[in-house]
Parts: structure tokens; C-alpha cells; sequence
């Protein structure tokens, strides 16, 4: 079986003694069923893994005792900043999982004129929880040991009008360029992913004036999910690690 991979929101260290957080003692404790001296592995967000081996488990807690360390780095030499327009129901929670898998380092989600998503600000503070639990899950799984951070939500203009020394990308169905046409190098891209409807007439021109650039992915039309993952990847492909 495969060692699960566990992260702590706290620093460690080899040779300590740490209570896995709750959420995580669930998952150890009453999903997988995990008892003393079997073997987990943690990580911090510092981009070194942690060999740890149960020392106790119930239904409530588990201790684990780190046993050594590692650097292991998985993140891409692209920096990625995804800008996405809320989506409805499980489609955010989608390309917010996917885009982590793909190496997205920072999620920002958007509200546009045509954003499908109404929360008032107690549910959203609650959704931005739920996604960085999808986040962390999402770097369980695929092997990252840095977290992607998911920052609160914004409107658009204020978003585009933020300081970015990367390149701005916008995707729009009629856009002159493409992903292959950009110039190399680049290191760092702030992506902006428009909401079903689409980026209104205004919005664009909004964020040409920030110094947003217009990209074509191809001859056909992609739903929101779709363009995100389908941009990142290709991004990947061009300036990161994917090839």
C-alpha cells in the first residue's frame, strides 16, 4: 500500500513528536484505519518530506514520531497566479483541484459582471476554507510539498490593477496570439479565467488597460473549467515542467 502522504500546518523537524490535526486524524485514524508503527508521511509546506511512523491512534487523535527528512522539491520553474471568475457548484472546486495537480502556485477567485456566484460574506469566507482543503488534498495526492495558497476573493478590476511583474494573460475567443507565439523566457504569468458568459466588452478593455494580453487557445469555444486547465497545461508545456 501506499504510504499516505499527510500535511501539518505547523514546522517540522526529525526526531520530534507531533498530534496530527484533525482532519488528518480522521482520515488516518477512522478511514484508513492506521495503527501503531505503521508509516506515514508528512510535509510541511517547505518543500521537504517527513518519513513518521504512528506511535499511537484512536478515534480521536494520533501521534506520529518524525523519523527523518528530506528536500524534495516538485514545483515548476513557472510561477503561476490563476485569476478565476467564480464558477458555479462543483466546476470551481474542479479547477481549483486540477490546477493544483498542474502546478498553479497562487488562486485568486473573481467576481465579473457576469459571475454566476451570489454568497454573502459569511458562505464565502466558509467557501475559501473548503477550497484550501481542496487544495492541500489536491497537493496530497499529486506529490507537492508546497501549498498553493487560495487569497480571498476580489472583483476583477481590483485584481487586474494589482502589481505583477509576470506576464498577463487574458483568453479570449478572438484574440491574434497564442500560447506557442509568446516570447521565451518567462517565469512568472498572472492568468486571468473569465466566468461562463464570458469577460463583457468593458472588462476587456479594463484589463488591456492594466496591460493584460489577449491569448487564443485554439478554434473552439471551452467551458470556464475547461479553458483553465487547458491554458495551464499548455503554459506548463512552453515555460515549465511539462513536456
Amino acid at each position: 500500500m501506499r504510504v499516505p502522504r499527510i500535511y501539518h500546518p505547523e514546522p517540522l523537524q526529525a526526531g520530534s513528536e507531533v498530534a496530527l490535526c484533525e482532519d488528518a486524524a480522521n482520515h488516518v485514524g477512522r478511514v484508513l484505519r492506521m495503527g501503531p508503527g505503521q508509516a506515514v508521511e508528512l510535509f510541511d509546506g517547505t518543500n521537504l518530506t517527513f518519513s513518521a511512523e504512528i506511535i499511537h491512534a484512536d478515534k480521536k487523535s494520533v501521534r506520529v514520531k518524525i523519523t527523518d527528512s528530506r528536500a524534495d522539491s516538485r514545483e515548476s520553474p513557472l510561477h503561476l497566479h490563476l485569476g478565476q471568475v467564480m464558477s458555479r457548484g462543483e466546476k470551481m472546486e474542479f479547477t481549483i483541484q486540477k490546477a493544483v495537480e498542474l502546478g498553479v502556485n497562487t488562486i485568486t477567485p473573481l467576481f465579473s459582471e457576469r459571475c454566476g456566484v451570489k454568497l454573502d460574506a459569511e458562505r464565502l469566507a466558509k467557501k475559501i476554507q473548503q477550497w484550501q482543503k481542496i487544495v492541500i488534498a489536491a497537493c496530497e495526492q499529486c506529490g507537492r510539498n508546497s501549498v498553493p495558497e487560495v487569497r480571498n476573493a476580489m472583483t476583477l478590476e481590483a485584481w487586474c490593477a494589482e502589481q505583477d511583474s509576470g506576464l498577463k494573460l487574458n483568453l479570449h475567443p478572438r484574440a491574434e496570439h497564442s500560447i506557442n507565439t509568446l516570447p521565451l523566457p518567462v517565469e512568472r504569468v498572472r492568468l486571468l479565467i473569465g466566468p461562463e458568459g464570458g469577460l463583457s466588452a468593458d472588462e476587456i478593455s479594463m484589463t488591456t488597460g492594466y496591460g493584460f494580453t489577449d491569448i487564443l487557445l485554439g478554434p473552439r469555444v471551452l467551458r470556464t473549467e475547461t479553458t483553465a486547465l487547458t491554458a495551464i497545461t499548455a503554459l506548463q508545456v512552453r515555460f515549465g515542467d511539462l513536456g
